[in-house]
């Protein structure tokens, strides 16, 4: 569990930094041209550690259903879109909601049981915890407009 954890973990901070540089790179290249830049990296990347890794082993994948061999398709969507969501939004913000919709659909298809996960069953327990995460993005973002240091210094000396 240790492991699975420590892995979790630092898949977000690495999430969190490719969206950092995703952002930047957005700024001097169009959507697509980011796109296409993070995701062909990426295939660069994943090919030679495969190969180093598994050798030829890696193009013999077990039978799996067909749709499961487009799921690359997927990351054009979620690259494009993150990536002017944080143009948008800013990252912090855009982020946030970005992981309480993947928890919020995670917590779907697995009580729905849909793509071929195991059903986990419904709790109202684990909607809870989806909803005080969305709770916590609400005051995030509308706790930031009142009473910020920022604000703060714009009142004239004398008057409160």
């Amino acid at each position: 569990m240790m492991v699975g954890l420590s892995l979790s973990l630092i898949a977000g901070s690495l999430v969190g930094l490719q969206n950092i540089f995703n952002s930047k790179v957005n700024e001097r290249a169009s959507s697509w041209a980011t796109t296409t830049l993070v995701l062909g990296l990426g295939f660069l990347a994943s090919l030679t550690l495969g190969l180093i890794v598994e050798g030829t082993h890696l193009f013999a994948p077990h039978p799996m259903q067909t749709w499961y061999w487009f799921s690359g398709l997927i990351g054009v969507g979620v690259v494009t879109c993150l990536v002017q969501g944080i143009r948008l939004l800013g990252p912090t913000f855009a982020v946030s909601i970005v992981m309480a919709a993947q928890l919020g659909f995670a917590l779907l298809w697995d009580s729905l049981g849909w793509m071929g996960l195991d059903k986990v069953p419904f709790t109202f327990s684990k909607l809870i915890g989806v909803l005080v995460i969305v709770g916590g993005i609400v005051v995030f973002k509308l706790g930031g407009k009142r009473g910020t240091a920022r604000e703060a210094s714009k009142v004239p000396s004398g008057r409160t």
